[in-house]
């Protein structure tokens, strides 16, 4: 049963044969165009999965709300690439991600205070 309230963000690949979404019920869904389900991914450090982005390589960034992470996924949305931040690095409660071209960075935006996070990427 999907409810109002199950899907917080979705991104589109690239290629737009992918459609990901961060689901109220700390998963990442991963679907096809026609709406098949491809993959869904859990993992305790992606407790609250909130903000969603895919970079135009393809990458799969997404924000651990409780948790306090920031991850990449890989493209088939089936496993964790990397862990990109956490606490340690000043990530409370991350709510919007989205990667910057121009200065290649990873920008996330702080729920529950006025802050934003950059973290620059190579």
């Amino acid at each position: 049963m999907l409810l109002c309230f199950a899907v917080y963000k979705c991104a589109v690949s690239p290629t737009g044969d992918r459609l990901y979404i961060t689901s109220y019920w700390n998963k990442l869904l991963t679907l096809a165009r026609d709406g098949t389900l491809l993959a869904t991914y859990t993992d305790p450090a992606l407790r609250w999965p909130r903000g969603l982005h895919v970079t135009p390589a393809g990458q799969v960034l997404v924000c651990g709300w409780q948790s306090n992470t920031v991850l990449q996924v890989g493209w088939e949305g089936q496993s964790k690439l990397t862990t990109l931040a956490t606490k340690e690095d000043g990530v409370r409660w991350p709510w919007p991600v989205c990667y910057c071209s121009t200065t290649s960075s990873i920008i996330v935006g702080l729920d529950l205070n006025d802050n934003i996070l950059v973290f620059r990427v190579e």
